[in-house]
C-alpha cells in the first residue's frame, strides 16, 4: 500500500498552497493525495425535529457545494498533472476532523495552510493549524 498524504483545504490561498506543495511531496515519493475539506459544525445544538430535518437537508447541500466548489477544481489540477488524489468532505471541529482522517487514511504526514481564517476569527477561536498541530497523531507541515 503506497503511502498517504493528507492535506486541508478551505477554499483560502493559503488552503490551495497546501494543496500544491502536498501534491509535490506525493509525486515525488510515489503517495497516495487525499484533499480534505471540513464544514464548520457543531452536533452541539438543540433543536426541535422539523429543525433537525431542515439542517440535514443543509448539511447534505453543504457536501454537495464543498465538492463542486472547492475539493474537484483543486482535484481535477491535480489529477491532470498525473498526481493520484481523492477527495473528502465532513462536517465538524476542522482539527478533530483532520487528525480522524489521518488515523481513518493512515496517513503518514498531515500539511495545511497557515491561515484561512481572518485574525479576529483567530483570535477569538484559535487557529485550524495551532489546534491541529495539538491534537494530530502524525506530523503536521504548515505551509505559509
Amino acid at each position: 500500500m503506497p503511502d498517504t498524504l493528507l492535506v486541508g483545504v478551505d477554499g483560502s490561498d493559503g488552503g490551495a498552497r497546501a494543496a500544491k506543495f502536498a501534491a509535490a511531496r506525493a509525486r515525488e515519493s510515489g503517495a497516495r493525495l487525499v484533499i480534505a475539506y471540513v464544514i464548520e459544525w457543531s452536533p452541539y445544538t438543540f433543536n426541535t425535529p422539523e429543525e433537525n430535518e431542515v439542517r440535514h437537508k443543509r448539511r447534505e447541500e453543504e457536501i454537495s457545494r464543498a465538492r463542486s466548489e472547492v475539493l474537484q477544481p483543486i482535484l481535477d489540477v491535480l489529477n491532470e498533472s498525473g498526481g493520484i488524489a481523492e477527495g473528502v468532505v465532513r462536517h465538524g471541529h476542522a482539527a478533530d476532523v483532520l487528525s480522524r482522517l489521518a488515523v481513518e487514511h493512515q496517513a503518514s504526514q498531515v500539511f495545511i495552510g497557515r491561515r484561512g481564517l481572518s485574525k479576529l476569527q483567530a483570535l477569538l477561536f484559535g487557529s485550524t493549524a495551532g489546534s491541529l498541530v495539538q491534537v494530530s497523531p502524525v506530523p503536521v507541515t504548515v505551509i505559509p
